[in-house]
């Protein structure tokens, strides 16, 4: 069986690989843990949806309440959709 490329493409595409990894790993900091940095990310997504999900529990309850819609509490609060 034959390579696919040659030896010396391959050893283009290796050496172009690794100036990518480089160009990257100087874009995210040569100090910087990509695995540290998803870990917080991923901890601060946590942090944002059970504080959103305690929003719409309050939400909720103000809604019942106010015998009225959760949707018409979010349009007197200026909540959009994404919010």
């Amino acid at each position: 069986m034959y390579a696919r490329f040659s030896k010396k493409n391959q050893e283009a595409k290796a050496i172009a690989l690794q100036l990518e990894i480089d160009r990257l790993q100087a874009q995210l900091g040569h100090d910087q843990d990509a695995e540290a940095i998803v870990k917080r990310h991923i901890a601060l997504l946590h942090r944002y949806n059970e504080a959103k999900d305690a929003t719409q529990i309050l939400i909720g309850r103000l809604a019942s309440l106010k015998q009225t819609t959760i949707r018409k509490i979010h349009e007197e609060y200026g909540l959009e959709d994404d919010d």
